[in-house]
This record gives structure tokens, C-alpha cells and sequence, in this order.
């Protein structure tokens, strides 16, 4: 599988580092193009692709075509790209906010994929959703999602529209995941923890929590009931949460994501 990845930032690496860790490419099949000269260097000292410093002809030996350059940086992007553009190419955007019309009208194609990982992908802990264009292929679409797996789990998403609320969900996620195991070692500290043993704590008490999650029969509902006792530690937060109306802000939170993400998408 020939895979040519424009745009060498943090996600388009992490994808780059794991076609190689996972096989889905090697240095014979894979291109790197990046147009800043010290980052250029950087990837070739690599040695572990074709590094090249600007879109050109070359791109045309190769059929699947990573867009991860900056949203903003698109259209320009975009008028480079479309001299060489082929009827073979499917074009694999993880760009947030582009839309599948935008780019098939910039690049004149109708081979466009449209994906929306997260950052665990850097360690293949990701989960990318997906959504396409009808003339994507049997084949082409099984060649896809061995492309986008490669860094985590994949989600096929029937109706482009729902790509926002994946990325006020699972885009978007892992930061709200930080700010509360944050705010969860602040209030250690001011327990009278030191900051090494609030972190040790609360960042097991997440891993251990995600591993219960995936592995236990039981229900969201039915974990929280297992460590709430009556009158206890965990229902004195839990009730703090419920009065504060933590839920509800977190639903309201991810529904201003979307909508966000609606507006950038326009």
C-alpha cells in the first residue's frame, strides 16, 4: 500500500510512526511531504520514508493521500495538490472542520474520506470515526480502515453530519479527561497530599477505572452503586455532583463542542 502523508505534525506522524510499527507501510511506500526545512530534516534523519519539501508529481506514484495539514491551511494546500490529482487517489482528510463537499470541490475528486481521530492515536490508543464518499471502493474502504486502525479503533459513521458530535465526544475528549484527573490531584494537594502521591493516586485510580469499565458485565449505573455506600464517603461527593448539577453541565458542555463544531464546519 503506497501512502503519501501532507502535513508532518503531531497527527500526521502518529500516523506515520504506526504504518510503519504496524506494517501498513514501509520506507519504499510511504512519502512524507513537509514544506519547513528544518522539519524536513528532522524526518529525514528518520530514515523511515521519502521525505520531500514541497507537493509535486511524485505524489501522482501514490494512491492514498493523508490530508493533515492545519484546516486554514487547506484551500492554499489544496491548489498544489489538484495539478496532480488521479482517478486512482482516495484522499483520507483528518482535518477537523473541512467538509467531504469542500474538499472534493477543491480537489475535483470524488475518492474523499473524512476522519476524526484523537491524540491517544500517538500511542495507538486512539479511536478515529469515519465517513465517505459513495465511489470509495470495497476495496479501497477495507484499505482505508487497515490506514485509519492503525493507531486504534475505528467507528464507520453512516451520515457525515455526526462527525461534530464526534468531535465534541471522542475529538475533543481526551481533554476533559485531563481537566477533571486535574482538578482531581489539586484537591489531593489541598487534602495535604504532595503532588507525586495525589498523582500516583488519581491517575491509577483512572487506569484501573477504564480497565473495570471495559472488562466488568456490569452497567455504568451499576459501578457507581458498587463503591457508594449509604451515608458514605463516595455519596457525600456523589450528592455534591448531583446538587451542582455536574452532569448536566458536562451534557450542555459537549452540546456547545458540537455546535462549535458546526460553525467551524460552515
Amino acid at each position: 500500500m503506497k501512502i503519501a502523508v501532507i502535513g508532518c505534525g503531531n497527527m500526521g506522524m502518529a500516523y506515520t510512526h504506526s504504518f510503519v510499527k504496524q506494517g501498513v507501510a514501509n520506507k519504499d511506500s510511504l512519502l512524507l511531504i513537509e514544506k519547513m526545512a528544518e522539519k524536513k530534516n528532522e524526518l529525514e534523519r528518520l530514515d523511515i520514508a521519502k521525505v520531500i519539501g514541497g507537493i509535486s508529481s511524485e505524489i501522482a506514484n501514490y494512491h492514498y493521500i493523508i490530508l493533515a495539514v492545519k484546516p486554514q491551511d487547506f484551500e492554499v494546500t489544496a491548489m498544489e495538490i489538484r495539478k496532480f490529482v488521479n482517478s486512482d487517489h482516495v484522499f483520507i482528510s483528518i482535518m477537523a472542520g473541512v467538509t467531504i463537499q469542500k474538499i472534493k470541490k477543491l480537489l475535483n475528486t470524488d475518492n474523499v474520506v473524512r476522519a476524526m481521530p484523537n491524540t491517544p492515536a500517538q500511542i495507538n490508543m486512539g479511536v478515529t470515526a469515519y465517513a465517505h464518499t459513495e465511489k470509495i471502493s470495497p476495496t479501497q474502504l477495507k484499505d482505508v480502515e487497515k490506514i485509519l486502525s492503525s493507531t486504534g479503533k475505528v467507528v464507520y459513521l453512516p451520515n457525515e453530519n455526526l462527525l461534530d458530535a464526534v468531535t465534541a465526544i471522542s475529538g475533543s475528549g481526551p481533554a476533559y479527561y485531563f481537566y477533571f484527573v486535574k482538578h482531581m490531584i489539586e484537591a489531593g494537594i489541598k487534602l495535604g497530599m504532595t503532588e507525586e502521591m495525589a498523582s500516583t493516586l488519581v491517575k491509577q485510580t483512572m487506569l484501573g477505572s477504564y480497565h473495570l469499565i471495559m472488562n466488568s458485565p456490569n452497567t455504568l449505573d451499576e459501578l457507581i452503586a458498587s463503591v457508594k455506600s449509604k451515608g458514605g464517603t463516595t455519596e457525600a461527593a456523589l450528592n455534591h455532583f448531583e446538587d451542582s448539577l455536574v452532569g448536566k453541565s458536562i451534557i450542555d458542555a459537549l452540546e456547545k463542542a458540537e455546535q462549535r463544531a458546526k460553525e467551524l464546519s460552515k
